[in-house]
């Protein structure tokens, strides 16, 4: 692994190598165990999207590396006001050591790490959010111990989220079914790779989607830069919403995920979003983890 673009570039078994570091880095931190591997090296973070969890976590990791975290807005780069995102990257490639980057395009951290000549890691793209779901995925295996024999439902829009979710879920051998509107769906991509999977249902009716489910996510109905179909989206996602009556059919000990940030009776009700809260923030809580697994993987010398 040179990168981390999306998760379709990921053999299961690199996924279960960055899992099983993050779980050992988490266990140095909680035993304030030094884990200094990136001492002295210069991480770049280019956000072209605002963000909490991202921005933190992936701050707070860059340190605890014993590396320099340099904070990199649009707003304060020449991409910003038009610079080619190659001629940055050839400038950036000669002064950092690696670069995680949040922006619209995927094509935009494909070409930022073939210019810089150094490893990126995409924090975010329209299309993947592979830090996400590693650290979703890091979670559902401290709950459930194994991913062997669960059934992962996903209720909501086919975004970042869902394609990453289905591409992870399914590579790490989980049952996966999703219900999406139509007009929703996850990118063709997506889809193409889940056809040689039997263990793979699409459907537009989420009581079809949680039943004997193990673990269900979902996601914002709207996400960034689509403000402006906020109303079409909420008549779409009608019924889409993560209730105690919806879950009924989801197996007993099922857990729920959400990303967050969360909008109570929209994808998820308040009750179910704070029975499952233990869940959800130590999904937040991991993302720290196992962005600190990938760095490590990517950028230690």
């Amino acid at each position: 692994m040179k990168n981390l673009f999306k998760l379709l570039d990921l053999t299961k078994e690199e996924i279960i190598d960055i899992l099983d570091l993050a779980e050992q880095l988490k266990y140095e931190r909680k035993h304030n165990i030094s884990h200094k591997v990136l001492d002295g090296q210069k991480i770049g973070m280019i956000f072209e999207k605002a963000s909490t969890r991202t921005r933190v976590s992936f701050e707070v990791g860059i340190t605890e590396l014993g590396a320099t975290a340099l904070f990199l807005s649009s707003a304060d780069l020449q991409i910003g006001r038009g610079e080619p995102i190659q001629d940055t990257a050839r400038v950036l490639g000669r002064y950092l050591d690696g670069i995680m980057i949040r922006t619209f395009k995927q094509e935009t951290v494909e070409k930022l790490a073939d210019f810089a000549a150094i490893p990126v890691i995409n924090g975010l793209t329209d299309f993947s959010h592979p830090c996400q779901i590693l650290a979703d995925l890091m979670t559902v295996r401290e709950y459930k111990t194994s991913f062997d024999g669960l059934k992962l439902a996903y209720v909501g829009d086919g975004n970042n989220i869902c394609n990453s979710l289905v591409v992870g879920a399914l590579k790490v051998g989980m049952q996966v079914s999703v219900a999406i509107p139509t007009g929703y769906e996850p990118d063709e991509r997506v889809l193409e790779f889940a056809k040689q999977y039997d263990c793979f249902e699409m459907t537009t009716k989420p009581e079809i989607a949680v039943k004997n489910a193990d673990v269900i996510v979902t996601d914002v109905w709207t996400s960034m830069g689509q403000e402006a179909e906020t109303k079409a989206r909420e008549q779409a996602f009608k019924g889409y919403c993560l209730t105690t009556e919806l879950l009924e059919a989801a197996n007993k000990d099922y857990m729920v995920l959400h990303c967050l940030p969360a909008h109570r009776e929209e994808e998820i009700s308040t009750q179910v979003f704070e029975d499952n809260a233990k869940y959800i923030f130590e999904e937040a809580e991991n993302r720290l983890h196992a962005q600190k697994a990938v760095m490590v993987k990517l950028f230690k010398k």
